[in-house]
């Protein structure tokens, strides 16, 4: 399945059209006078220059730092494109500012930076480190990005420790903490046991890594019962080719060597590889009712119609034109609005958990009219098919929720900022977090 020509010359119209690129810079106060303009800049904000400086917390009170969140990308492993470099990694970077702000009206910006290489044109993580960290006075929350491992693992560490604000690399958390609630959900759907299943995860990057940890540490999940593939094959003990502290914590007893090998009697398979690298015949030999995600971008490790034809039970992607998305919009728009929210100093563990539960909790309640009005307007097919329908909606076919499902980004930042204030990272508090949940509907509704 690759991008049909079509659709890659309506993507590039869409990025061109009367103006090149898809953000741009809106201002929230105006400019229209004299008084305006002495208001907005000379002499007027030497005022809170002033303030800011005796009383730095001001910054948060005068400045939109609190609404800002800068995506952070030096394009060595951008989508399933691979090291593409800064420049050619851009579109994706704006794409996700799109997001941010469509999404939870959080204002984020792409910065791509170059000259953070060694010499074989791999990502330096001291170089990114001492750049990154100089963005704080500015941006309320730091984005990691489209960073290849195992640099973004100490990039990532690194920063969490220098900076006073959130740091969150998406490839990781972001895929790890949609995909356990979709795995949760499916789980419970087909009444397997987490703790008895056997994953297969193709692809050892950083996404791949961070989900079999999150599983474990989040999901419940054996590590026993992990088997991890990346280019080399299966990781497996006393192989030393391609292998790195990360890998090693999942190296196995096995006579498994290939992706073939590891699908015999496997119950889930978690892609975060390249597109496909499964073939019916695999997933025939997968245990029965087998959970198949093969989440590579733009063209999945197996067509889900092929997988489903094939004995799979449930099958999701990371595409928004099939069912099932596991797509990390549905994750860092609501996990940075709660951050922000409540000033968090960390996205941490709690948080993490937090917005997994949130998502999976939504699929499993009956939709208000109200909602079920959006997303029949939104998805027009699956509501025709009854997607939505019933006490408890849950099914196959709808084991996440709908990105534009208005629910999903409120949910998640409400009990990420519950999470945040539970374990001592909120600076400022939400005395009444049912209201806060309500308004923020309706403040992303009508916005």
């Amino acid at each position: 399945m690759a991008l049909d020509e079509a659709l890659k010359n309506s993507a590039r119209d869409y990025h061109f059209g009367s103006k090149p690129g898809k953000i741009a810079l809106k201002t929230t106060k105006p400019c229209d006078t004299q008084l305006d303009l002495s208001l907005a800049y000379t002499p007027g904000v030497a005022a809170p220059c002033l303030d800011i400086q005796a009383n730095p917390d001001d910054i948060w009170k005068y400045t939109s730092k609190g609404n800002l969140v800068a995506v952070v990308s030096d394009g060595t492993a951008v989508l399933g494109l691979g090291n593409i470099g800064p420049g050619a990694g851009m579109p994706v970077m704006e794409g996700k500012a799109v997001l941010f702000k469509k999404f939870a009206d959080i204002d984020a910006f792409p910065i791509c930076i170059g000259s953070v290489f060694d010499e074989n044109g791999n990502s330096d993580a001291k170089k990114i480190i001492e750049t990154v960290k100089r963005l704080e006075p500015t941006f309320g929350g730091i984005n990691l990005e489209d960073i290849a491992a195992p640099a973004c693992f100490k990039i990532e560490k690194t920063l969490k420790k220098m900076m006073s604000i959130p740091v969150f690399h998406d490839d990781q958390h972001g895929t790890a903490i949609i995909s356990l609630a979709a795995v949760m959900n499916a789980i419970k759907l087909l009444g397997k046991d987490i703790r008895k299943c056997r994953f297969v995860l193709n692809g050892a990057g950083a996404a791949g890594i961070a989900c079999a940890e999150y599983y474990i540490s989040a999901g419940g999940a054996k590590r026993k019962n992990f088997i991890l593939c990346d280019s080399k094959g299966v990781i497996h003990k006393g192989r030393t080719e391609g292998m790195n502290a990360q890998k090693k914590r999942f190296a196995v007893e096995t006579d498994a060597r290939t992706l073939e090998d590891a699908l015999k009697g496997a119950d889930l398979f978690i892609g975060l590889s390249k597109g496909n690298c499964v073939t019916p015949e695999m997933v025939k030999t997968m245990a029965k009712d087998a959970i198949i995600f093969p989440m590579a971008n733009p063209v999945p490790e197996i067509d889900p119609e092929l997988a489903l034809a094939a004995g799979a039970a449930v099958v999701g992607t990371g595409r928004s034109d099939f069912q099932n998305q596991i797509n990390n919009v549905l994750g860092f728009p609501g996990i940075f609005r709660g951050a922000l929210d409540v000033r968090a100093t960390d996205i941490n563990e709690e948080m993490k958990f937090a917005a997994s539960k949130a998502l999976s909790e939504i699929v499993n309640e009956k939709i208000p009219p109200h909602i079920y009005a959006i997303l029949k307007n939104a998805y027009p097919k699956d509501a025709a098919g009854g997607m939505f329908e019933g006490e408890c909606p849950l099914k196959r076919n709808f084991v996440i929720p709908k990105p534009f499902d208005p629910r999903v980004v409120p949910r998640v930042a409400k009990y990420v900022a519950e999470a945040a204030m539970k374990s001592g990272v909120a600076k400022a508090p939400i005395a009444d977090l049912e209201k806060y949940e309500q308004e923020l509907i309706k403040r992303l509704l009508n916005k």
